[in-house]
């Protein structure tokens, strides 16, 4: 792509859009346009169609969508399944009457079978039941891709769909009622740290960066320490979701945001498929390490980075969600890009990322 083309991010504030955008500064792009929700409602149709008209964009990269974990996917099913859709029939459709040149739509692994076979290729969408837990926002991310799929198919656009394995960096989501499994696990076991520590200090400090159900750092010390029980946060022990038996995969975002500007610079919509196939689906890409690790021993990774010297149980009575959930990243490898951050490194990173919010 030329350096100069102008490329609309949505959701450029987000923990995979903002990786995105600085990639993409960081290799030259200098015509970047990016809107914050308060900016442009992209739930809004009519608005969405008005920053089109005016902004004229030549490339989109999709990387806006209503994300969380397990807990709020579970309570949330018709935000996640409703407000998705939404998000993305309005920017696809703009951008085809707007006539986009290269459009990147980002989904998510979540998109396979619950039993897929391990490592999950590409070829496994849409052979057995999904997930519960997270369906509904696995059938909007199905949609999304098959949307791009369609357009190129029919009217011979150029729209790829990459599903990038589980995320986590800078800018990611601490909310310890929706966030996704690593930065509620790092929150929380900072947290029981600096209890067991005694740092009320660091506690205050956290709790007003991110307040809990609206409880911050002014609250009383008494009702403080009760949200945090909630989620199993205490003086003593840090209380984790499930069996901690999962096996999970994780990208460092920064990594996942430079597979996607190398798929936005070197792959085509008919680089995504085998010539002369007689039907044409599954052209999606797995972005992914093809490495995994069990939850229990990420927490325990976890706890020897942060340094927390307290109790760490697991409560078998929440749901564990998939229980092995690994990509097959081949595709993208034989497409010329390969991961460099594993899960020990990352972790570090992470924790210091998280750190550095209080300076």
């Amino acid at each position: 792509m030329d350096k100069h083309i102008k490329i609309y991010v949505a959701g450029h504030h987000g923990l995979v859009g903002s990786a995105i955008w600085n990639n993409l500064k960081s290799k030259g792009y200098t015509n970047l346009v990016g809107r914050t929700h308060k900016e442009l409602d992209l739930l809004d149709g009519v608005a969405v169609r008005q920053f089109f008209d005016e902004q004229q964009p030549e490339a989109v990269i999709l990387a806006a969508a209503h994300v969380g974990g397990i807990m709020a996917n579970s309570i949330y099913r018709a935000d996640f399944i409703y407000k998705n859709l939404q998000i993305q029939q309005n920017i696809i459709g703009e951008s085809f009457r707007h006539d986009v040149k290269k459009l990147l739509f980002l989904g998510s692994t979540c998109i396979y079978p619950r039993d897929a076979e391990q490592p999950m290729k590409e070829e496994a969408l849409l052979t057995a039941p999904l997930e519960y837990t997270n369906e509904p926002y696995a059938i909007a991310k199905i949609a999304g891709l098959k949307m791009c799929e369609s357009f190129n198919l029919q009217y011979g656009t150029n729209y790829i769909a990459v599903m990038p394995t589980n995320l986590y960096g800078p800018n990611d989501n601490f909310d310890l009622e929706r966030s996704h499994v690593l930065p509620a696990m790092i929150r929380k076991i900072h947290l029981a740290h600096c209890l067991k520590e005694g740092n009320w200090e660091a506690v205050c400090k956290d709790m007003n960066l991110r307040p809990v159900e609206r409880i911050n750092g002014k609250s009383s010390r008494a009702e403080i320490l009760a949200v945090l029980k909630k989620y199993g946060i205490t003086e003593t022990e840090v209380t984790l979701w499930g069996t901690g038996t999962p096996l999970r995969e994780f990208l460092w975002s920064e990594e996942m945001a430079d597979a996607s500007v190398f798929v936005m610079e070197h792959v085509d919509f008919k680089d995504t498929y085998r010539e002369g196939s007689k039907d044409i689906r599954n052209c999606h890409i797995n972005i992914g390490t093809g490495k995994e690790i069990s939850i229990r021993q990420l927490a325990e990774r976890i706890v020897q980075t942060v340094g927390y010297q307290g109790k760490l149980t697991f409560d078998s009575n929440k749901p564990d969600g998939t229980m092995r959930k690994l990509t097959d990243p081949s595709k993208l490898h034989a497409l010329g890009w390969h991961h460099q951050i594993d899960i020990e490194e990352g972790v570090k990173r992470m924790y210091e990322w998280y750190l550095n919010c209080y300076l």
